[in-house]
């Protein structure tokens, strides 16, 4: 329901140094001053993140961590019914904590010695190039907030449940890992903004909204329906087209509800060799024309 790098709410420095969020008023935490203090203080965090420093500690609240909890106990459930073998693999791989939220830190030391992977903690919009870019070198730009606690199993934005959950169990997977990896490769390689954008909607249909063929059933990979209460329990019943380059990287989406349509692979081989292989090689030219190709 939110695009990464792109649907966040913006973040303002202000003259006096303080950071300020800028909610909608449709934000469940918009009336809640306690709320956007905490988002405030925990923006600031990334802002001052200095690269190759420990990412600063957030202080969640104890509310803040039964949040964490209860949408964690939920998700394991969803995940056995309809999460791919190899996510699952993965999540047992990392082991993150479950009655609390993990600092982003402690996320990168479960990671790091499994794919290589580390966090860097993002207050706000980071922009798609640096987003995708980074993962080449085995980064992974997050939030550290958390949903407001009046909706546990809601979130209008990418939050910390989202970049954790959803993202952290598919990175501690090497062949998951991999693709991040030639992903941030092809966004590095390409030059246009619109070869970009393609490279970004095939990770969109895939890494966030991908599912899969495996054992008879269909079951999802991608980290935006794992991670999401409500969409893990209706991608079945939506429209399931078979993997396609050219549809993935110029079909248009809704950020703000479930996804409709889902590009479905065979298996993890099928996606490795469509989707990586693309990754791996793709260019500027070999993408416009596979954009003519939908025109």
């Amino acid at each position: 329901m939110f695009e990464e790098a792109q649907y966040f709410a913006p973040v303002a420095a202000q003259e006096d140094g303080s950071v300020v969020v800028e909610l909608a008023s449709s934000h469940p935490g918009f009336a809640d001053p306690v709320y956007r203090a905490r988002r405030n203080a925990i923006a600031a965090l990334a802002l001052n993140y200095r690269p190759g420093t420990p990412i600063p500690e957030a202080e969640y609240t104890e509310q803040e961590h039964e949040v964490w909890a209860a949408v964690t106990r939920e998700l394991a459930v969803k995940h056995a019914k309809y999460a791919t073998a190899e996510y699952l693999a993965g999540a047992e791989r990392l082991g993150l904590p479950r009655e609390r939220i993990p600092q982003l830190e402690e996320v990168s030391r479960l990671l790091e010695p499994l794919t290589g992977f580390r966090y860097l903690p993002a207050a706000g919009l980071v922009p798609l190039r640096d987003f995708y870019g980074v993962l080449a070198d085995g980064f992974f730009h997050s939030t550290q907030y958390i949903r407001h606690h009046s909706v546990p199993f809601y979130t209008p934005e990418p939050d910390v449940v989202h970049e954790v959950i959803g993202h952290a169990n598919a990175l501690a997977s090497d062949r998951y890992a991999a693709l991040y990896r030639l992903a941030g490769q092809a966004a590095r390689r390409v030059e246009s903004e619109q070869a970009l954008e393609f490279v970004s909607k095939v990770f969109w249909f895939t890494l966030e909204f991908g599912v899969m063929r495996e054992a008879g059933e269909l079951r999802a990979y991608g980290a935006g329906i794992l991670s999401s209460y409500g969409e893990v329990e209706e991608f079945r019943g939506m429209d399931i087209r078979s993997l396609d380059l050219a549809a993935m990287g110029t079909t248009e989406y809704d950020i703000t509800k479930y996804q409709d349509v889902l590009f479905c692979a065979e298996s993890l081989e099928h996606l490795e060799d469509i989707v990586g292989g693309f990754w791996a090689t793709c260019d500027d030219d070999a993408i416009a024309k596979l954009a003519a190709a939908r025109v």
